[in-house]
């Protein structure tokens, strides 16, 4: 069953991630951008540690995502308390245009859990946040 689980996961993780990405290509980002400016929008700036530890992604994934978006204007990086730290903000350009960007892949979201009543759908969330703990 275990094999049969992962695999739907994985199967539903790769589905989501191009629906997700054909709804930012107007935006000419990706999804995995859009996991950082997420971060950055619920929980305020962070550092590049805590952004790839949430993640759960390796740093120079992260440097080299934070350093595209910071190129393209969504975001801007200052020296933290050392030298080595960075800290990320939302740049007044992400701000607004992340309302819109929101609202889509908020339809996505609705689209891909259409056959999910409230409640299951509530419940798919609960599950997947056990998964790892």
């Amino acid at each position: 069953m275990k094999k049969l689980l992962f695999h739907e996961i994985h199967q539903k993780s790769r589905l989501s991630i191009k629906e997700v990405n054909d709804a930012l290509k107007e935006f000419e980002l990706y999804s995995s951008q859009w996991a950082i400016l997420f971060c950055l929008k619920q929980f305020g700036s962070m550092t590049q540690k805590e952004i790839w530890q949430y993640l759960n992604v390796e740093a120079p994934t992260v440097t080299r995502t934070v350093a595209r978006l910071e190129e393209k204007g969504w975001l801007f990086r200052e020296e933290g308390h050392d030298k080595r730290e960075r800290i990320v903000h939302l740049s007044p350009f992400a701000d607004e245009n992340l309302p819109e960007i929101e609202r889509r892949i908020q339809q996505v979201e609705e689209e891909l859990l259409s056959n999910l009543s409230d409640e299951e759908q509530s419940q798919l969330v609960s599950l997947l946040k056990k998964i790892g703990q």
